[in-house]
C-alpha cells in the first residue's frame, strides 16, 4: 500500500465504495439474469403457443415482432422459423428468402473466440446459435419443397446440389460408423427432385444410397426400416435409366420378380410431418471437487464421470484453498421428447389406400446428435465451472464481500443453451399416389394412439405426366407441458 495514503481511513472508503458498487452490480445483474434464465421455448412462449395451436397468422406476426434477432445471437433460428411458418401459409417466395439467410448463415459461420471465452465466465448462450447438423439438412428440404410445389425444378435442383455438398461434409467429419453421419431422408429427397426433372440415372442412384443407408446407418441408430415405397422408387428409375442389371438385382433383392413399370397418367408425392421436434431443456449434476497431485478431479459418482482441472501456474496455498471449494453444482443441455398424437396416416383414392411410411425421425436424430456430443458438453460445462471458482477464489483473497457477489453472479449465470429449431416435425412420413389426368379426390386418414380417425380431403387438377407435391402438418402432441420446457 502506497505511504502517501493514511492507513485505516483509504481501505475502508475503498472497501465502502467497492461493496456499494458491487451492491448495485449485483442488483442490476441478478435482473437481467432472471429475465433471461428461461429455456428458450419458455422466452418465445406466445409464438410457441400460436404455432402448436395452429395460429399461424398470429405466431408469425409473434415472431416478427423480435426481427432484433434477425441480427442477434438466434439469427439462425429467427431465419427457419419464418421460413418454415411462411412455407406452411404457402408463402413459398418468402419462405425460401428466410431459409437462403439461414443457409447463407450456415456457409458464413465463424466461431467468435471472444464470445467463446466469455461463455466460460457466463454461460453458452452468449454464443451465436450455429444450428444443428440435422437443422441445415431440413432447411434445404423446406427450401426445394418450396421450389417444387412452385413448379420450379431447376431452383429445386440448386438445393439438391447444396444438399449433397452438406452430406459430404457430415459424411468427411467424423470417421466413426455409429454416429450420424449420413441422412437417408436427403439421399431419397435428391432422388424425387433428379426424378422430376428425369434425370433417372442420378435418381436411382440417390435412391439406392438412400436404401443403403436405412439398411445400415438408419435401422442400427434409429431402429428404421427401408420404406417399401423406396423399393418402388429404385425399381421405376432402374428401368427408366435402362439399367438392366441393376434391375434385375434389385427385383431379386425385393423379391418382385414379377415387377413391370406401368407409367402414371399423373403422380401426388405426399409429405405428412407429424408431430413436434423436441425442445431442449437443461438439467444438473452435482460434482464432488478434489485435490489430485497437481490438478482438481471433478467427479460425479452416480454417474461415473470424473473431470480433470489443471492447476499449473497456481501457488501450492491457493491449490489447497481451489481443492477446499468442495461440492457444486453444474448444468447441462438436454432433449424433452414431445411424444406425437398421431400414430399412423394412410391417403385413400378410388378405394385403393397407400401407406404414409415414415421416412425421417427427427426427434431420434436431435436425441443422437446430442448425445454424440455429450463428453465435450460435460467438459465445457466443467470447465466454465472451474474457471469461474477459481476466478472467485482469487477476487475472495483480496475482498470477501466481492468474493460473495462474483459467487452469486457465478450461481445467477450458470445456464445451459437450450437453443434449437422447436418448430420442425417429429417425424417425416411419404407416399406416392398415382393420379388421373383431370379431377382426383384424395383423403387422408390419420389415426391417434385410441384408433380414432381423422379425416381430410384434397382435390387435385393434374395434367398427363405432371407430379404434384403437397405438404401436410399435424402440430398436435400429446400432452405438451409448457411449463416443463
Amino acid at each position: 500500500m502506497s505511504s502517501d495514503y493514511p492507513q485505516g481511513n483509504s481501505v475502508q472508503v475503498a472497501k465502502s465504495k467497492r461493496r456499494s458498487g458491487c451492491t448495485k452490480i449485483i442488483a442490476i445483474i441478478a435482473l437481467l439474469t432472471i429475465q433471461s434464465c428461461a429455456t428458450y421455448y419458455q422466452a418465445n412462449f406466445t409464438f410457441n403457443q400460436e404455432f402448436e395451436n395452429g395460429n399461424l397468422p398470429k405466431a408469425l406476426s409473434s415472431l416478427q415482432s423480435q426481427s432484433s434477432e434477425a441480427s442477434g445471437k438466434k439469427q439462425f433460428l429467427y431465419f427457419v422459423n419464418n421460413g418454415l411458418v411462411l412455407s406452411m401459409l404457402g408463402r413459398y417466395e418468402e419462405s425460401n428468402a428466410y431459409f437462403e439467410k439461414a443457409y447463407i448463415f450456415g456457409e458464413d459461420y465463424r466461431i467468435n473466440y471472444l464470445n467463446e471465452a466469455a461463455s466460460y465466465l457466463t454461460n453458452p448462450t452468449v454464443t451465436s446459435y450455429k444450428g444443428e447438423d440435422h437443422e441445415h439438412l431440413l432447411l434445404l428440404y423446406y427450401k426445394a419443397i418450396n421450389y417444387l410445389k412452385l413448379d420450379k425444378t431447376e431452383e429445386a435442383l440448386v438445393e439438391c446440389r447444396r444438399l449433397n455438398i452438406r452430406l459430404q461434409q457430415l459424411s468427411d467429419r467424423y470417421e466413426s460408423s455409429n454416429k450420424y453421419k449420413r441422412d437417408a431422408f436427403a439421399n431419397l429427397l435428391m432422388g424425387i427432385i433428379y426424378e422430376k426433372n428425369k434425370e433417372y440415372n442420378d435418381a436411382f442412384i440417390a435412391y439406392k444410397n438412400a436404401y443403403e443407408i436405412y439398411q445400415s446407418d438408419y435401422n442400427n441408430l434409429f431402429q428404421l426400416q427401408t420404406p417399401q415405397q423406396l423399393k418402388e422408387d429404385i425399381l421405376r428409375t432402374a428401368y427408366l435409366s435402362g439399367l438392366t442389371d441393376e434391375l434385375a438385382h434389385f427385383k431379386t433383392a425385393f423379391n418382385r420378380e414379377d415387377y413391370h413399370y406401368e407409367p402414371d397418367e399423373a403422380t401426388l408425392i405426399f409429405f405428412w410431418h407429424n408431430g413436434l421436434s423436441p425442445v431442449k431443456a437443461e438439467w444438473g449434476l452435482t460434482f464432488a471437487v478434489a485435490r489430485q497431485g497437481n490438478r482438481l478431479q471433478f467427479t460425479n459418482n452416480e454417474l461415473g464421470f470424473s473431470f480433470p482441472f489443471s492447476l499449473e501456474g497456481y501457488e501450492e496455498k491457493d491449490k489447497n484453498a481451489l481443492a477446499n471449494l468442495r461440492i457444486f453444482r453444474v448444468v447441462f443441455p438436454k432433449y424433452v421428447e414431445r411424444p406425437t398424437y398421431f400414430s399412423s396416416a394412410s391417403l385413400e383414392m378410388d378405394a385403393q389406400t397407400f401407406n404414409l411410411e415414415i421416412i425421417e425421425d427427427v426427434n431420434k436424430i436431435a436425441f443422437k446428435a446430442l448425445e454424440e456430443r455429450m463428453v465435450l458438453e460435460f467438459s465445457k460445462a466443467l470447465i466454465r465451472l472451474a474457471v469461474k471458482k477459481t476466478g472467485e477464489y482469487q477476487v475472495r483473497k483480496e475482498d470477501k464481500v466481492v468474493g460473495s457477489v462474483l459467487g452469486i453472479i457465478n450461481s445467477l449465470t450458470e445456464k445451459a443453451d437450450t437453443r434449437n429449431w422447436q418448430t420442425l416435425p417429429h417425424t417425416i412420413y411419404y407416399s406416392r399416389v398415382p393420379l388421373r389426368e383431370g379431377h382426383n379426390s384424395v383423403k387422408l386418414k390419420l389415426i391417434d394412439r385410441e384408433g380414432k380417425v381423422s379425416e381430410h380431403s384434397f382435390n387435385y387438377e393434374t395434367q398427363k405426366r405432371q407430379i404434384l407435391f403437397h405438404t401436410f402438418s399435424s402440430l398436435e402432441s400429446e400432452i405438451p407441458n409448457y411449463g416443463y420446457y
